[in-house]
């Protein structure tokens, strides 16, 4: 019998997401639990690589030039401060929210503000023509002799712009609309988003230029494209806001060059998009005299402490199962102060009636330290007497009624103690208190809903342990 022949080298199969191999096809990667990303491809041929010669030699790490990676700001504080001071020659940043949050704006904002005579600025548009950019620059003011203007979709060719133009700074909108005509596959595709980035990241090393990059998001909120994308590049921003609110927040996810729990704060308006180095006025109603069913708290997005508002309104149902809708609140945690209220505070209007919580201006709550908060709105909406005017409340609450401490309170107090409050509810030893501030030290629930007047509204509250 002859002897058996070796097989040629079997297929093998790899994630385009996370890049896991496998020898079988599957439909779910076990990896990244990513759906239909498993493809074939030729098993690889075992090689091995020379050593090749050193161009530059290594140094010790105290003799390295650090000037070179020194930020240049880019003319807006805000975003400047989530980058960690401005834009280092050489990053890429990936700029990704939502369709029609915002991002085009901020950028082409950017590019006029940074473009000077020495450092010039090229913005290439994927999604647009030349002429939309410009009415829109028009309408925002940024207009600058040293900003250049290119609507292309070809790889190549917007390599070409950089040779010409040598600009400080790029900003491409988007990397998805960009393609290779080297590469198999549609713009967006994996194969191309992969080849695009990594030759504009090799561009931008090579030069000392600096990349802005706007991408997309799924239907899910994920930056769309493989995982790929967010790891070669530098820094990651994530454009946040409602359509239907002013507020914008840039939320730093990865960054090279800086911290990640920094938050720059945009208010988008006719005009354009500004800034806004206050922007706790756009949470709050101010009014003469305090209404039912409001309560303050002091958020931190980041290390940004932001007064934001929590209203809450109780009505008699019509349906057997009563409403319980919410804006700008988590759902669930709403449902958990409902029920700590009915059984640790002993509030038993809340089962039978239509419950509405929002928050105003647009900003979402997420963080625990907004339960107390959301607990006396809803207290003071059943009981219909407002809480006591200038007061916020901070304070996570636990099931068993319990008010638990949370991070960063001394900054918090120092936030509403600047914006005029002059009462706060908090956890035990909150630390130092800002001076003229009364802040009431609160263990359970219990001992919050004090403060609710028992008469009227002009009854004076009873105050728990005083601590000054």
């Amino acid at each position: 019998m002859a002897a058996r022949t070796k097989s040629k080298d079997r297929p093998s199969y790899r994630c385009t997401e996370c890049g896991w191999q496998t020898a079988k096809w599957l439909g779910r990667c076990p990896e990244c639990q990513a759906w239909g990303t498993v493809d074939e491809y030729g098993a690889p041929a075992v090689r091995t690589t020379a050593p090749g010669r050193v161009a530059t030699s290594a140094l010790p790490i105290g003799e390295v030039d650090g000037r070179q990676a020194t930020a240049r700001p880019t003319g807006v504080p805000e975003l400047d401060r989530v980058l960690g001071g401005g834009l280092v020659p050489g990053a890429v940043v990936l700029v990704a929210g939502e369709p029609g949050v915002g991002k085009s704006t901020l950028l082409l904002d950017v590019a006029a503000k940074s473009a000077s005579e020495e450092h010039k600025t090229l913005y290439v548009t994927g999604e647009e023509s030349a002429s939309q950019v410009r009415l829109r620059a028009d309408r925002i003011h940024a207009i600058d002799d040293h900003l250049y203007l290119a609507a292309e979709t070809d790889l190549a060719t917007v390599l070409g712009h950089l040779d010409a133009v040598k600009p400080s700074l790029l900003v491409l909108d988007s990397v998805q609309t960009i393609a290779s005509g080297e590469i198999d596959g549609a713009p967006g595709g994996v194969s191309q988003v992969r080849e695009v980035a990594g030759a504009l990241i090799r561009a931008s090393k090579e030069r000392g230029m600096s990349t802005l990059l706007v991408g997309h998001v799924t239907k899910e909120g994920t930056i769309a494209g493989p995982r790929l994308l967010e790891h070669l590049v530098d820094v990651v921003l994530s454009f946040e806001g409602d359509r239907h609110a002013r507020l914008r927040l840039v939320r730093g996810v990865k960054n090279r060059y800086g911290t990640t729990d920094e938050v720059g704060c945009f208010e988008l308006h006719d005009e354009g998009i500004t800034g806004l180095a206050d922007p706790s006025g756009l949470f709050l109603t101010r009014r003469a005299e305090p209404v039912p069913g409001t309560c303050l708290t002091v958020t931190l997005e980041g290390r940004r402490p932001l007064v934001a508002e929590v209203q809450a309104l109780t009505v008699d149902s019509q349906i057997p199962s009563p409403r319980r809708t919410t804006s700008g609140l988590e759902t669930s945690r709403v449902s958990m102060m409902l029920a700590v209220l009915e059984q640790r505070g002993k509030i038993s209007a809340l089962g039978k009636r239509d419950i509405y919580s929002a928050t105003v201006g647009g900003v979402k709550l997420s963080e625990p330290a907004a339960d107390l908060a959301i607990a006396l709105a809803l207290a003071s909406a059943a009981s219909d007497t407002p809480l006591p005017k200038n007061l916020v409340a901070i304070g996570e609450v636990g099931l068993a009624g319990e008010v638990r401490r949370v991070t960063g309170v001394q900054r918090r107090l120092s936030e509403a103690h600047r914006l005029g409050f002059t009462h706060a509810l908090v956890p035990a030893d909150p630390g130092k208190v800002p001076p003229g501030m009364k802040v009431l030290e609160v263990a359970d629930i219990g001992d919050a809903l004090r403060v609710l007047p028992k008469g009227r509204r002009q009854d004076a509250p009873r105050e728990p342990e005083q601590r000054r």
